[in-house]
Order: structure tokens, then C-alpha cells, then sequence
């Protein structure tokens, strides 16, 4: 069980590792976190949401995601609320004290998930949620405290020492773990150095006497490649130093904005707040959100539509994924099933479609289909696979499709907008997309890099650096 001394210390990055690490040594294994609260999220064979680090989890260990995986995932809306997706399937909106009373029974839940996964693949590597010592949580914390009494299981707790207070991090979180749970703690895994890490052999053993446990390897900084678990990483993006220029609309409640990370390593990508200003980009997108109607008024509040509309009339092309494929049609319908209200409003009327909620339903399923060929950008796609997470249904009018069965494109081929997430993580999307905007500027697109596979560089990250060896005797229970 891997537990952290607080949020974003990079426990779902080590999971992965350990994932991929296992599978390379042959053992059998499966990812598993009890509760997620995220707006990231992946859809599954059989169509269930699940958070989108349990998927990278299962795609590094080898083995298809299951709604087990995630069996309770949280999806903030705002004002408190949020949407309870339970076992990949939308279960209701509740604000936080009405959730808390049911944790009990998705506790339960959540345990006979845990166990249909170690029946089925033996080794499973469960994830925590946040800070392992949240004190006010524990008699309501399914995802830490609670799942570790019930499973028992040996605990890596990882803190995060690029941040500074390590040793407070992690001398503080055993100590107020309680006294039940305090003996699993296996290990301490100090994540994020930079530098000599030769100059914290010292700190190794200071961390050690003053835990009780051993440091189980100090991890140097590295960018992963593995997709961002929630919203605390994008105040941590930077765009890279490239000529190419994309802006990422980032909305209010953007969600999904992992479907852009591997643009983000060939180009630079920037996540523009509304009001801010546009001029200079390349691309202009449109990310997925929770609240499309919402926080497409915010645009206009901000003055970002009309801008991302002038853009567009410079021939700047406008890509909208999801929540934003819909915020490009010309007029938005809720019946009260998105935003909890009912309300209409007026797109940015890029593309010629008509976006209705008339449901508290949501399409969830796993597509493979060709782009149109349409000229400039899409015609270079070719067959992309991709996700749907929406509510909503969009009735095109005299536009052609972007893809088979799918979104919309404008005449000239520069505006078009799909339900798609997901399509920008292939590496021949984001090469077609690419190879565009570095023609267009006369640039050479072979000039982009090499894409690659982040889970095996990732896991020899862990090989070298941490004890290996004592981790999987933890696993196979060779070790107490």
C-alpha cells in the first residue's frame, strides 16, 4: 500500500513504477485506489469511468482497467458538490456531508473490489488519496486510514522532498498515524530530489532514526510522461522552449487535460486562463470541463470568446475536445442535468451544431474511428482511438463530421471539435497536429523528438534507485 505525507508527492508516478517493475519481473499484478477525487478519468472496454491514473497503472502492469480499480471516483462540480461515479457508472450528486455518510457501505465496497483483484491477479498495488495523516478524517477515510486497517497490508509512504520539510513530512506522519496502523509502515520512499543525491546520505539516516523505518530509496526528479492523476499538476506545468506555440483554454472546471501532455512534450503548451491574451499562439483548444454552460459564460465574462473568435478569423486553427466541441456550436439547451439549473446559451457558433442535456445520463465508451479527410489537419490523421465522457448530445447542421460516427469540422478544415478524449495521446495524432503547425511555419516537423513509452523508462528509474528487492519480498508477502 502506497500512502503519502500529503497530496502530489508522486504517489500514483511510484505506483506506476512499481506496476511496470513487477511486470518486468514477471509477477503478476493490478492497480487499485479505493476513492479518487478527480476530473481526470478514463473510460474502460465495458464503458466504465474510472480515475485516468488507474488506467496508466493498469496499462503499466500489463493488464486491462477494470472498474475495480477505482470503484469510487469523485468528480467535483463546485459549490461542494460532487458527482459520485461508483464501480464506472454515475451514482448521484452529493455535497461532501451527505458523501460522508455512506462510507461505510462503499468502504465494504471497496474491499470486495480489493479482493476480486487479488483473487484474480495475486499482486495488487493499492494507492492512497492525499495526506495518510489527515486526523479529522479518520473514522471517515476509505481511501487511507480505514482501507489500511482492512486490508492490512505493508505501507510505503512517500514524501516529497523537493518541496522542502521532508523530515517533518515524514517523522509527523508515522507519529500521528494510529497506533494500529503505525506498525504496517514498511518504509519511507523520499520522492522528487534534485541534485547530488550523494548529499543526502546523511539525511537517510536521520530520516531512519527518527522514523523507526528504512528509507527505501531516495528518487531523483525526473518528467515521467505519466499522465496527471488531478488539477494540482497544472499549476505545476511549464510550457517547454519550443517555436510552436498551443494554447490550452484553462477552464474553470477544465477536465481531462492529460488528452494534451504528450503535445506538451514537443511543443509549447500553455494552459491560458480566460482573460488572458492569445495573441501569438499557433492552436487555439478547447479542453473537456465539467460544467460546459458554466464556464463557457465565463469565456464571454472574460472576453476569451471573442477573442479565441478573432483568432479563428486570422486563420488560427480551434480544436475542441468534449466540453468544448460542444461550447464551439451555436447554441447550448440544459434542461438542469448538467449545471443543475435549467438554462440556454449561446456558443461561440464556430461550427454549425446544437448541444441539448435532457438527462442525467452519461455516454462512456471506447472508440475507434477514421478522421474525415479533411484538409489541412485532419486529412493527415488517419484512424485514431480514443474515449467518450459526456453528458449531452450534439445534432450537427451543415457541417461535415470531424470523424466517422463523430464531432464536426468547418469548410476550411481549421475548426473541428469531437467528443473524443484522448486522441492526442497517440503519437500519430499528435504528429499529424504537429506536422501541421511546424509546416505552416516553416519549420522541419521530423525536428519534433522521439515518443516513447514512459512506463519502462520510469520503472528503471525505481530499479536503480530504490530497494527493489525488499519491495517485492513486501509484495509477495515475504515480508512483514
Amino acid at each position: 500500500m502506497v500512502l503519502g505525507t500529503a497530496s502530489h508527492v508522486g504517489k500514483s508516478t511510484i505506483v506506476s513504477g512499481l506496476c511496470r517493475a513487477f511486470r518486468n519481473r514477471q509477477i503478476t499484478n493490478a492497480p487499485f485506489k479505493s476513492q479518487n477525487m478527480s476530473l481526470n478519468s478514463w473510460v474502460t472496454a465495458d464503458g466504465a469511468e474510472i480515475g485516468i491514473a488507474q488506467a496508466e497503472q493498469a496499462r503499466a502492469a500489463g493488464v486491462e482497467p477494470t472498474a475495480d480499480m477505482n470503484p469510487v471516483l469523485l468528480k467535483p462540480k463546485g459549490d461542494m458538490v460532487s458527482q459520485v461515479v461508483l464501480f464506472g457508472q454515475p451514482y448521484k450528486d452529493v455535497r461532501i456531508g451527505e458523501y460522508y455518510q455512506e462510507t461505510d457501505d462503499l468502504l465494504e465496497r471497496a474491499v470486495g473490489a480489493f479482493r476480486r483483484l487479488e483473487e484474480r491477479y495475486g499482486t495488487v498495488v493499492v494507492e492512497g488519496a492525499g495526506g495518510a495523516a489527515e486526523v479529522n478524517l479518520y473514522d471517515r477515510d476509505i481511501a487511507n486510514i480505514r482501507l489500511a486497517r482492512a486490508l492490512r497490508l505493508p505501507i510505503l509512504l512517500v514524501a516529497d522532498i523537493e518541496r522542502g520539510g521532508v523530515f517533518a513530512q515524514a517523522f509527523g506522519t508515522i507519529s500521528l498515524l494510529p497506533e494500529d496502523v503505525r506498525p504496517l509502515v514498511a518504509g519511507v520512499i523520499v520522492n522528487k530530489f534534485r541534485g547530488d543525491l550523494s548529499l543526502f546520505d546523511s539525511g537517510v539516516k536521520a530520516l531512519e532514526d527518527l522514523c523507526g523505518v528504512p528509507v527505501l530509496g531516495v528518487v531523483p526528479y525526473a518528467e515521467t510522461g505519466i499522465a496527471s492523476e488531478d488539477s494540482l499538476s497544472i499549476g505545476d506545468k511549464q510550457a517547454r522552449e519550443s517555436p510552436i506555440r498551443i494554447a490550452v483554454i484553462r477552464l474553470p472546471h477544465i477536465s481531462n487535460f492529460t488528452d494534451f501532455e504528450l503535445l506538451e512534450r514537443h511543443a509549447a503548451v500553455t494552459y491560458v486562463k480566460p482573460g488572458d491574451p492569445l495573441a501569438g499562439y499557433d492552436c487555439i483548444i478547447l479542453p473537456g470541463t465539467k460544467n460546459t454552460i458554466d464556464d463557457l459564460a465565463a469565456l464571454r465574462v472574460s472576453g476569451t470568446a471573442d477573442e479565441i473568435c478573432r483568432m479563428r478569423e486570422a486563420g488560427v486553427p480551434v480544436i475542441g475536445i468534449c466540453g468544448g466541441y460542444q461550447m464551439l456550436g451555436t447554441d447550448l439547451v440544459d434542461a438542469g442535468y448538467e449545471s443543475g439549473k435549467p438554462v440556454e446559451a449561446e456558443g461561440l457558433g464556430l461550427l454549425d451544431l446544437a448541444t441539448t442535456f435532457t438527462a442525467y445520463r452519461k455516454t462512456t465508451r471506447q472508440v475507434r474511428t477514421r478522421a474525415a479527410p479533411v484538409p489541412p489537419i485532419l486529412s493527415r490523421f488517419g484512424e485514431v482511438e480514443g474515449y467518450e465522457i459526456h453528458m449531452g448530445e450534439s445534432l450537427r447542421g451543415g457541417c461535415r463530421e470531424a470523424f466517422d460516427g463523430d464531432g464536426a469540422v468547418s469548410d476550411d478544415g481549421l475548426v473541428f471539435g469531437t467528443y473524443l478524449h484522448g486522441i492526442f495521446t497517440r503519437p500519430a495524432a499528435a504528429v499529424a497536429l504537429l506536422s501541421y503547425l511546424a509546416e505552416r511555419k516553416g519549420l522541419d516537423p521530423a525536428g519534433m523528438g522521439a515518443f516513447r513509452d514512459p512506463y519502462d523508462e520510469l520503472a528503471a528509474l525505481l530499479e536503480e534507485h530504490l530497494n527493489m528487492e525488499a519491495i517485492v519480498g513486501l509484495a509477495l508477502g515475504r515480508v512483514r
